[in-house]
C-alpha cells in the first residue's frame, strides 16, 4: 500500500515537472523576441562636426554689423542675467566673476584683485584684449570659446540679445570705445585666383647673335716630290 502511494506521490511530482517544463517551452515559443542584429540606435552625425576645441564658430552676423542697430537700454535688461555674478558700477567690487566697468578693450586677466582660471589666464598671452569680437564669441558660448573657463554661463544665442549687451556694457566707462564701422564687417574683396592672373608679357627671346665663320686658314699646297737625280751611265 506504501508502495503504491509512493508511486502515486512521484507520477503526480513528474506530472508537475512536465507541466511546468511544456508552459515554459510554450511561453518562450509564444514571447520569443528575436535579437537585433546591431545593438542600440545608430546617431547620424551631421557633416562638418562641431569646430575644433579654441576655434569659435563663424558667426551669422558679423558683431559690428549687429552693433549697428543695439540698444544699450535693453542690454541693460539682458544684463540681470549677469549681475549675480558681475558688478558694474564704477570702482564696484568683484563677485563670483570679474567688475565689468571699462570691460570694452580691457586687458584679458588685467584685474589684479581677481583670481582668474589658469585657462583664462592662458587666453590672455599675446596681450589679447576685450574687444568687440573677443566679448563676442565669448558671450555666445564662453565654455566653447575658452576651454575650462571658471564661467558657468551658458551663454546668449540669440543675436540682438548678446548686440544689445555689448552695447550696455560700452556704455560702462566714463570714455565708452568707438563703435566699429559697420563697413569694417564686410568681407575683404576676394583675390583672383593665380589662373586668372594675366601672365606677364614674355619678349621674345632674342636670336644668339651669329658668329662670323673664322678665317680658313689655306691648307699648304703638297709639296713637289723632287726629280730623281739622274743615274751616272756605267
Amino acid at each position: 500500500m506504501n508502495s503504491s502511494q509512493s508511486n502515486k506521490y512521484i507520477m503526480a511530482f513528474l506530472a508537475t515537472v512536465f507541466i511546468a517544463m511544456t508552459i515554459g517551452i510554450s511561453s518562450d515559443a509564444i514571447f520569443s523576441t528575436p535579437h537585433p542584429e546591431t545593438e542600440g540606435y545608430a546617431i547620424a552625425a551631421s557633416e562638418g562636426g562641431a569646430p575644433a576645441a579654441g576655434k569659435e564658430a563663424p558667426a551669422a552676423v558679423p558683431i559690428a554689423t549687429l552693433l549697428a542697430s543695439a540698444d544699450p537700454a535693453r542690454g541693460a535688461t539682458v544684463f540681470k542675467r549677469c549681475a549675480a555674478c558681475h558688478t558694474s558700477e564704477k570702482g564696484g567690487a568683484n563677485k563670483v566673476g570679474p567688475h565689468l566697468w571699462d570691460v570694452v578693450n580691457r586687458p584679458v586677466a588685467e584685474v589684479s584683485d581677481f583670481s582668474y582660471s589658469a585657462s583664462m589666464k592662458a587666453f590672455a598671452e599675446g596681450g589679447k584684449v576685450w574687444d568687440y569680437d573677443h566679448l563676442s564669441h565669448f558671450l555666445t558660448s564662453p565654455k566653447g570659446y575658452i576651454k575650462g573657463t571658471a564661467m558657468g554661463f551658458a551663454g546668449l544665442k540669440k543675436d540682438n540679445e548678446r548686440a544689445d549687451l555689448i552695447a550696455y556694457l560700452r556704455s560702462l566707462s566714463d570714455n565708452p570705445a568707438p563703435l566699429p564701422s559697420p563697413d569694417a564687417a564686410a568681407p575683404a574683396e576676394e583675390t583672383k585666383p593665380a589662373e586668372e592672373a594675366k601672365p606677364a608679357e614674355e619678349k621674345p627671346a632674342e636670336a644668339p647673335a651669329t658668329q662670323e665663320p673664322a678665317a680658313e686658314t689655306p691648307a699648304p699646297a703638297p709639296a713637289t716630290p723632287e726629280a730623281p737625280a739622274p743615274q751616272p751611265a756605267n
